[in-house]
């Protein structure tokens, strides 16, 4: 995926891993962010247990995707950050 598509991917997992989390701080710099680096750790633990990965556009990649936002949250919800 091209860089443009990353930033709208992560914007739109970095929103729904949001909403399911309720973090204290947001926005969009923020969700895209956390989204981003969310399909990479879920993208990364996808493939280490052999269920999927991020590598492009579809319905398992994107919950994989946002598996690892939220878990990326809830990690930022413990180190309070």
């Amino acid at each position: 995926m091209g860089i443009f598509m990353w930033i709208i991917f992560g914007a739109l997992v970095g929103w729904l891993a949001s909403l399911i989390m309720k973090p204290k701080k947001g926005g969009l710099i923020r969700n895209i962010i956390i989204g981003i680096v969310g399909a990479f750790i879920g993208g990364y633990i996808g493939s280490f247990l052999g269920i999927g990965s991020v590598d492009n556009f579809s319905v398992q990649g994107f919950l994989i995707a946002i598996g690892g936002a939220v878990l990326l949250i809830w990690i930022l919800k413990i180190l309070k950050i």
